[in-house]
């Protein structure tokens, strides 16, 4: 494919081979580093060590390398939505919110102006090219793929994307960073949110910047309160956590639905929380390619390494799975795929 790329580099192996890679293979390459948060993290992400990291493997490979702070376009496109999306009694996915607005959108459009012919990243999946029509694949790791968290990406930035790793397993990765003495060759993966801390977590978060409600458990079948959760913004749909049942006698209870305005959940059976099908949010479905006919029957995932769900799209762009599935939060990403193809996403109504 030739030409310039600049490698989004954020401090981890995959990233790292990525650059490496594309380095081998005679493209003209620079890597840039994101700063994106500054305050408390421990995901092994967005972190002044990251940063050095990516900058130390940019001089193992001889590589000029930049850092770009998008700090003020990450609180707005990911962080404040991440809020507010809690507050409406959401459960919003920040991560593939960050790919859409800052690695393929901001990231892309700073390379373009910096004259780079694409962007590469670590990401494990694969982008292929079919008769001029770009499309996204699952990665050749199926433990690591990651083609979920980029299923909102189109023709305009798949065109100008580059996913070296994406036919590498993870441990083939590592074996590649290792025999080219990468600092990054055993460094751990990145985990969960990189704003979201593992000592004070989501609600300790969002504590500091709204005000974190108590709400009411009602009994799906009764209509009955039957329990109290501290901070209805904190419950997502599905979840088993303070819905009551199992180890105080009965079956288990589940969060069925959300009303964050009225500050109720609905908690249910496990029966009561299988539905036939689901609604995506006023956006719309988001296709990788030309979009998919009414009709069609499609696999799809709801969660970043879940399995694939057998459904059909419907007119009006609602989801009728082929047997009862789980209900699906509202505001997750909810990722369309033919075979190891993408073909589209949206966000659970």
């Amino acid at each position: 494919m030739g030409g310039r790329v600049l490698v989004a580099m954020s401090g981890g192996v995959d990233s790292s081979v990525a650059a490496a890679l594309l380095v081998e293979s005679g493209h003209e390459v620079v890597g840039a580093t994101m700063k994106l948060w500054g305050g408390a993290s421990d995901s092994g992400c967005c972190s002044v060590a990251d940063v050095d990291d990516a900058r130390r493997v940019a001089q193992q490979l001889g590589i000029v390398h930049h850092v770009f702070n998008f700090g003020d376009d990450f609180e707005a496109a990911v962080v404040g939505p991440y809020v507010e999306a809690h507050a409406a009694g959401l459960t919003p996915n920040p991560c593939i919110e960050c790919n859409r607005h800052l690695k393929f959108d901001r990231f892309l459009h700073r390379a373009r102006q910096l004259g780079f012919d694409a962007v590469a990243t670590g990401h494990h999946a694969r982008v292929t090219c079919d008769r001029g029509r770009w499309q996204l694949r699952r990665g050749a790791d199926a433990a690591k793929d990651q083609s979920y968290v980029l299923s909102m990406l189109g023709q305009h930035q798949l065109s100008r994307v580059r996913l070296p790793v994406g036919e590498l397993t993870k441990a083939e990765v590592r074996d590649r960073a290792g025999a080219l003495g990468l600092r990054t060759a055993t460094k751990a993966e990145s985990q969960d949110v990189c704003f979201i801390t593992s000592t004070g977590g989501r609600g300790a978060f969002l504590g500091e910047r709204i005000e974190l409600r108590p709400g009411r458990v009602l009994d799906a079948a009764t209509g009955r309160e039957v329990g109290e959760v501290p901070a209805i913004e904190l419950v997502t749909v599905g979840q088993r956590r303070g819905m009551g049942g199992a180890a105080g006698g009965g079956e288990r209870r589940y969060a069925i639905a959300v009303d964050a305005v009225a500050g109720t959940v609905v908690a249910g059976t496990e029966a009561d929380l299988l539905t036939d099908g689901l609604a995506v949010s006023a956006g719309g479905w988001s296709w990788t390619d030309e979009p998919v006919a009414a009709g069609t029957v499609v696999s799809a995932q709801v969660s970043a390494h879940g399995p694939p769900r057998a459904a059909v799209l419907e007119a009006g762009g609602r989801l009728r799975w082929l047997e009862p599935e789980r209900r699906v939060a509202p505001g997750q990403t909810v990722a369309l795929y033919d075979a190891d193809r993408v073909l589209g996403s949206a966000i659970a109504a």
